[in-house]
């Protein structure tokens, strides 16, 4: 099997790429010989104090242009996006496919393809209330771990320490978070078809995001799906090893 060389990793909403956690290292393990990257969206992590745009279409821009300096994009990268970053990375393929050999779209959805309810899970209204009056990062950030993880409760207290410190090093500021709210509600990618192979994961355990959000990408355009049994929206963190196993047997089909 021919391993790619060349990793994009991009974040969701509200998040920064120290996000991923463990996962870029289990990645970088299993590909030996690539090159992992970890974007930021702008508004987040090294990019906090800039103004996140409120479009899918112009976040696009100013991350590619960060990835242009960075020299990142001297070869076509596979891109892997969670959630918004799943959008982010699909807009890329679309409207710069020189850029792309491939993607990966984690529990990501598109708004001209699903309701507004399945992307935002209704039954997860009353948990964002709850983050959105937080009184503090700790309460917070607490509160989107048991949002968006299944793991065990040991598991989500660490993942919420850490969290806890990124906010506090790296905060985003509430205006930067509706706008990328809003970015994402707005996204509607038509219906051409990708140029690149693309693969979708999904977790059925996900309360944030409905699981038919991804079903409903895979029927639209006839790209491969597999779906975790437990995980929640936070796949790579909740269960790295089962997105990783994924990854080499795509690779292993697609060589």
């Amino acid at each position: 099997m021919t391993s790619p060389q060349h990793w994009l990793l991009l974040r969701g909403l509200g998040r920064e790429a120290a996000h991923w956690g463990a996962f870029s290292t289990l990645l970088q393990q299993a590909f030996p010989l690539a090159t992992i990257h970890t974007l930021d969206l702008p508004g987040s992590g090294r990019f906090n104090k800039q103004s996140s745009p409120a479009t899918v279409e112009a976040m696009l821009e100013m991350v590619r242009q960060q990835a242009l300096t960075e020299g990142m994009l001297n070869q076509p990268a596979v891109l892997l996006g969670l959630s918004l970053g799943g959008m982010v990375a699909w807009q890329w393929l679309s409207q710069y496919p020189e850029d792309v050999s491939a993607a990966v779209l984690i529990n990501s959805s598109f708004a001209n393809l699903s309701p507004f309810y399945r992307r935002l899970r209704w039954q997860a209204y009353s948990h964002m209330a709850r983050i959105i009056a937080a009184q503090s990062d700790a309460q917070r950030e607490s509160l989107i771990v048991s949002l968006v993880s299944n793991q065990d409760q040991p598991a989500r207290a660490a993942i919420s320490r850490r969290w806890t410190e990124l906010r506090q090093q790296r905060p985003m500021s509430a205006l930067n978070e509706i706008r990328q709210i809003l970015a994402a509600a707005r996204f509607n990618p038509g219906f051409q078809p990708p140029s690149k192979p693309v693969l979708l994961l999904n977790s059925l355990g996900d309360r944030l995001v409905s699981a038919n959000c991804s079903q409903t990408i895979q029927q639209r355009y006839g790209v491969p799906l597999f779906t975790h049994p437990t995980a929640g929206h936070d796949l790579p963190n909740d269960d790295g090893a089962w997105v990783i196993r994924q990854l080499h047997d795509w690779q292993a089909l697609r060589h």
